[in-house]
């Protein structure tokens, strides 16, 4: 049961149309698909609207998508291919307690894709790669956390310029770049977030049979 995980370091980086690209592209995985969302206080896990439940309500909810022709980010990626997909809701800090519903559940696939950083705290993935754009500052604690755990960057080049980025230093703060040096760095753009040499790279850690052993 191999796992990618998609991480990034801020909102609105892409990290949804790579899950929908890696999907599309590898079909015969029979995919499925996860996005985790972590709420602050004062909103419900149950519906992601705001509630005054108490600390230890709703600590946590999944959800089945069935809409593959709504517009929300799991309903995107079971029209591309995903043969299910679950969006995981919890309040911030007790994602862990929806972990042993969450491996049942996955028990039975084939391919798992998921959008989360937080979750590598709970497993080993077969492939992390986190989605980085070099003009944006903030800088989550949990991209940070797990930033030298990545096996890859995938980097956002500049939609305007239509190039990789300048290669004057990040903006973001403190945050060391020796990871970056050490690992494959694949620079695409927004919408065209998993090009055929990211492909490879998936295919190759992912679906390349392991060398028979002696």
């Amino acid at each position: 049961m191999p796992v990618i995980v998609i991480g990034g370091h801020t909102r609105n980086l892409g990290k949804t149309q790579l899950v929908v690209e890696i999907i599309r592209a590898f079909p015969q995985a029979h995919w499925w698909a996860l996005k985790i969302t972590q709420f602050g206080h004062g909103v419900c896990s149950i519906n992601g609207e705001a509630c005054g439940c108490a600390a230890e309500e709703h600590t946590f909810a999944i959800q089945e998508e069935r809409d593959a022709a709504g517009r929300g980010d799991t309903c995107r990626m079971l029209a591309a291919g995903a043969q299910r997909v679950f969006w995981v809701r919890s309040k911030q800090g007790r994602l862990a307690e929806a972990m042993p519903s969450l491996r049942r559940k996955l028990s039975r696939a084939e391919n798992i894709v998921i959008e989360s950083n937080t979750l590598l705290r709970f497993l080993k993935p077969d492939l992390y790669l986190p989605v980085l754009d070099f003009r944006r500052a903030d800088f989550k604690s949990s991209a940070r956390e797990f930033l030298d755990r990545a096996d890859a960057y995938v980097l956002l080049a500049s939609p305007t310029a239509g190039q990789a980025p300048a290669s004057g230093a990040p903006a973001w703060d403190s945050v060391s770049l020796k990871p970056l040096e050490r690992r494959p760095l694949f620079v695409v753009w927004p919408q065209h977030m998993c090009p055929p040499s990211l492909q490879a790279f998936i295919r190759e850690k992912v679906f390349s049979p392991a060398p028979a052993s002696g």
